[in-house]
């Protein structure tokens, strides 16, 4: 039996510190990626919260300006990570599409992405779905929460206005790849080929019946109250995607399958953009 991971063995694991220190290095170097972290303090807090002092706690947030994103036509989107803090691809996923972003800004050519990849950063600590005062931060939004990582989240979605929102997560349930789409009639179009991208590396669901949703191809167009999505006053409504990997797939497998779908997102976002705008 593998010994048991103690609380300072979780800390050490999880130090987001460490975890976002490559990173931060590249942004200081870097003409597209900047850091951008927001603060918050942590209710529940007596003293020292894992890498952090006192009750302050980072909701870690970095800004991509792709080229060409200084015109008039460019695209903001929100990419989320982390929100249940036990899905650790979703945190690396996002981190690594950062990197690759870095590597091949011409990627993100006319976006401007806000990046959050630990959307719950006392629940990665401690590598628990919840955060630390217990509750499921994605089912917390728009429901007059008072929880401190959602009154951030929120402003951030109602100051910035994305045009899309895209959240990350990972199934331990579910066999394959899908997603839920909402939002912008359109949104399919984009999640269709990710799906497809993404499948190169892990395979996808196409069970009828996915997280007890009726599903079509790994789609599923209905969901759980509450979870991260745009302010309900926004129109026109963005395009809004949650895509899942299968949790209990190889962690290097569900990030590349992050990094290949986000990839995709961006390629067919602005193009099923200008065909709504047509109609």
């Amino acid at each position: 039996m593998p010994p048991a991971v103690t609380p300072k063995r979780l800390r050490e694991r999880r130090n987001l510190r460490t975890l976002l220190r490559p990173l931060e290095e590249l942004a200081r170097g870097s003409q597209h990626l900047f850091t951008a972290h927001l603060e918050l303090t942590d209710p529940t807090a007596t003293g020292a919260i894992g890498p952090y002092p006192h009750q302050r706690i980072t909701l870690p947030r970095f800004l991509f300006a792709g080229p060409g994103s200084g015109g008039a036509s460019f695209l903001r989107l929100g990419i989320f990570g982390g929100l249940h803090g036990d899905e650790e691809a979703t945190v690396l996923g996002a981190l690594a599409f950062l990197e690759k972003l870095h590597a091949q800004p011409e990627i993100a050519r006319g976006y401007e992405l806000f990046v959050y990849p630990v959307g719950n950063p006392t629940g990665f600590a401690d590598d628990t779905r919840w955060s630390r005062s217990g509750v499921d931060l994605n089912r917390q939004f728009w429901r007059d929460s008072a929880e401190p990582e959602i009154v951030l989240l929120e402003r951030q979605l109602v100051n910035l206005a994305f045009d899309g929102i895209i959240a990350l997560h990972a199934d331990d349930t579910s066999p394959g790849l899908y997603g839920f789409v909402k939002g912008h009639a359109l949104t399919r179009h984009v999640l269709e080929p990710a799906l497809t991208r993404a499948s190169t590396v892990l395979p996808r669901n196409f069970d009828r019946s996915i997280d007890n949703f009726e599903a079509n191809a790994g789609i599923i167009e209905a969901g759980y109250p509450g979870v991260l999505s745009a302010p309900p006053a926004q129109h026109p409504r963005p395009l809004e995607i949650v895509f899942e990997t299968p949790a209990l797939a190889p962690l290097d497998q569900q990030i590349e399958a992050h990094t290949l779908a986000l990839e995709e997102i961006l390629l067919r976002f602005r193009a099923v953009i200008s065909e709504g705008q047509s109609i």
